[in-house]
């Protein structure tokens, strides 16, 4: 991060499971796509952090769909700023039956919300489930800064 002063050395990085942590405990995600005319688009979702990447789902006619259909690179955050995980990728949508009801059963347990009205449409496809497998992630602890301020880089 050229600029911010940031320690040359490892000392005082954070681990990478400080980051899941936080990634499977959090309850709201923001995420940042990209209009097709080149605007921001930032909004709140809900997801589940499993395997090593982030689920989640949208109507199929939303800003967020339409935008990753048209550029699937989007950048994901926590809820909490002082202790913040940002990931940097590329969403895909989910095609397999048995990830889109593992995701309905885990996201109704998380949320406690009833996805009954929505269970045919998303095993169908016709409401997408997505999941954005980092390239980058950043960690980012305000109480440990600058020293704390990480970097992950993952394989494509």
């Amino acid at each position: 991060m050229p600029g911010y002063g940031l320690p040359q050395d490892a000392q005082g990085l954070l681990p990478w499971s400080w980051a899941q942590s936080r990634l499977e405990s959090c309850r709201n995600y923001w995420l940042a796509t990209t209009r097709p005319d080149a605007r921001p688009h930032l909004m709140i979702v809900w997801g589940l952090w499993q395997e090593q990447a982030l689920y989640f789902s949208t109507g199929r006619r939303s800003r967020k769909a339409r935008n990753l259909e048209a550029n699937a690179h989007c950048v994901i955050g926590t809820e909490q700023a002082a202790a913040a995980v940002v990931l940097e990728g590329a969403a895909a949508e989910v095609s397999e039956v048995d990830v889109r009801r593992n995701f309905i059963e885990r996201y109704s347990r998380k949320y406690q919300y009833d996805m009954a009205a929505m269970t045919e449409d998303i095993l169908s496809s016709r409401e997408p489930v997505y999941v954005v497998r980092p390239l980058v992630a950043f960690g980012l602890e305000e109480h440990t800064a600058p020293q704390s301020f990480t970097r992950w880089r993952f394989a494509p």
